[in-house]
């Protein structure tokens, strides 16, 4: 045998005496009549991605050998590990050829193939000149040969092996060590057990900027969740399900559970703990703690009453939003994306931004959640941050996709699906519709550039969106969706945009100022010092440091009543 794996295909022929079985591959070997021989079958599945998947048979002179034979079971649950099956056939049943096959399992469900690393045939015989050999004619002149052949496959194929077992426990290690990185450290500050107990039977730690946080026990998420009850689940999204709970203190929590087969990981548990653990903001969802006890990766948020606006346009049964419903949620969730872009002093890219992850509170108040994927964004010398391509589907930039280049622009390119989304009420893809529709962003973008958005607006909202109102909408939403990154508007921008947006829709367009194509209001020569004097109180308050703490949340603090003022003749 080489000293590569062998997977068997179909196509082989059967050996003798099992004509009704399907072999996969199947070898002769030439032996001396009359001996008795010691087949030694060598074994490591280095073909099956997870465990107990691989059932076959293996058979010795047309009779079973080893019938079912799971690899992953008899290396005591790990894959890529050695093994070896010792079968002696007996002199009465052996002939001058000697068949060795391998076949499938008749299990139901099992794949139809098998694998053999490697094979040792040794000639059993009494006396003091038995010796043991290796197939062919037994020519005493050939047995060095064949022996050092023999030899030399197999070391080299134990060289293989452990080379391959070190670097897959590397691995494991590494995994392993990973997942227990308690006390957990954010940014070189590790947090500290304060040694009390909560009400909550939680540990409470001492996170960055002096925010706090919840290391919970397991035993107390699984009576929150009524041992993650499936009928409590609310949502399933990449990381894993979300479950509706309630602490002892009956304060109503959503429970993130991490799927330990899911594509997301600990980085993504990581990169949550680390980014929510130092920002707060009215419209970002918060954290309340986590669990990684039992290598669990688990997130405690609070608890979101009216789910994702995604249920609210579409796929759900959940009430409709009017329009202004959907615009002031639009606008809180673009300034809980400008306080990422623009709060800390290096952005911070969510890099999911979808209707999915903008969660409302019982007052319908738009948040920004699912922070798994987020980066931080290039220096000051720097324009982008080149990184792989990750997101959703649909959403994604596509300047980011080509380039693998990441800005603060990509999702301004996202959220701009969002708006489209939100106007619209139908899914981003939907393959079910005819082609020229399938992509809600090109789609949309031919109707905006047509001057006739009005015909794809949802139905639900026929006649009650101002014209004034749609046409600032879309061409705000056109802007966002600009082939490159450098053509799109700041979130401050679109927030901006949709504070007017807003305006067009509560008052008549008779007493709405004029504007320019970005929205920069002209003659405000009269306003110029109470706008700087509130610039002048967000950077003092900034330099104390009191935009990063939970007591002086600055969500509220925003343009929308000096905006009233400046777009309202009457305000002037």
């Amino acid at each position: 045998m080489p000293a590569a794996a062998r997977s068997g295909g179909p196509g082989q022929v059967p050996a003798a005496n099992t004509s009704n079985a399907l072999f996969n591959m199947t070898w002769q070997f030439d032996v001396d009549a009359g001996f008795s021989y010691l087949i030694r079958f060598h074994f490591c599945d280095i073909v099956s991605k997870a465990l107990n998947q691989l059932y076959f048979n293996a058979y010795v002179g047309g009779f079973f050998a080893q019938h079912d034979l799971d690899l992953s079971e008899q290396s005591v649950n790990q894959l890529a590990t050695a093994i070896y099956v010792d079968v002696v056939l007996s002199s009465n049943d052996a002939s001058s050829k000697l068949s060795i096959s391998i076949g499938p399992s008749t299990l139901n469900n099992a794949l139809p193939d098998g694998i053999l690393n490697g094979l040792e045939i040794m000639k059993m015989g009494s006396g003091s000149g038995s010796a043991f050999t290796v197939g062919n004619n037994g020519s005493n002149k050939r047995l060095p040969i064949i022996i050092g052949s023999v030899l030399g496959v197999v070391g080299l194929l134990i060289i293989v092996l452990v080379v391959v077992l070190l670097c897959r426990r590397k691995k494991t290690d590494d995994k392993q060590h990973s997942k227990t990185w308690m006390p957990f450290s954010i940014n070189g500050l590790t947090s500290l057990s304060t040694g009390s107990r909560t009400s909550y039977g939680t540990t409470l730690t001492s996170g960055l900027n002096g925010s706090y946080g919840y290391r919970f026990a397991f035993n107390v998420l699984q009576e929150a969740t009524n041992n993650f009850d499936e009928s409590w689940v609310i949502g399933v999204g990449g990381f894993g399900k979300v479950y509706k709970g309630a602490l002892r203190d009956d304060t109503k929590v959503a429970v993130k559970r991490g799927n330990p087969k899911s594509q997301q990981g600990l980085n993504e548990f990581r990169t949550e703990i680390e980014l929510l653990s130092r920002l707060r903001h009215r419209h970002l969802v918060s954290l309340i703690g986590y669990c990684d006890e039992r290598n669990e990766m688990i997130l405690v948020y609070e608890y979101m009453e009216n789910g994702t606006v995604k249920s609210h346009l579409y796929g759900s049964d959940n009430p409709s939003l009017n329009w202004k419903q959907r615009l002031e949620i639009c606008i809180g969730a673009a300034r809980g994306l400008h306080y990422l872009h623009t709060g800390s002093a290096k952005a911070i890219i969510h890099r999911d931004v979808k209707s999915a992850n903008i969660l409302l509170d019982e007052n319908l108040l738009a948040k920004v959640a699912d922070f798994g994927l987020s980066k931080t964004g290039p220096e000051l010398d720097q324009t982008h941050v080149s990184t792989a391509v990750k997101g959703s589907f649909g959403y994604l930039d596509p300047e980011y996709f080509r380039r693998q280049q990441l800005t603060e622009k990509s999702d301004v390119y996202s959220f701009g699906v969002v708006m489209l989304e939100v106007l619209c009420a139908r899914p981003v893809i939907d393959p079910s519709l005819p082609r020229e529709m399938v992509n809600l962003a090109e789609w949309g973008m031919k109707w905006q550039k047509r001057g006739e958005l009005h015909q794809i607006v949802d139905q639900k909202l026929s006649g009650a969106i101002r014209p004034d109102s749609l046409r600032k909408f879309g061409e705000t939403v056109e802007k966002c969706l600009a082939d490159y990154g450098v053509e799109r508007p700041s979130m401050g921008d679109v927030l901006w945009n949709l504070e007017y947006v807003l305006q067009l829709q509560d008052v008549d367009s008779s007493t709405v100022s004029d504007v320019n194509s970005m929205n920069r209001i002209v003659d405000l020569s009269s306003q110029v010092q109470h706008v700087g004097a509130m610039e002048s109180i967000s950077v003092t308050m900034a330099e104390d440091g009191a935009l990063h703490e939970p007591d002086h949340d600055l969500s509220d603090v925003s343009m929308s009543r000096v905006f009233s003022q400046l777009i309202k003749a009457e305000g002037r």
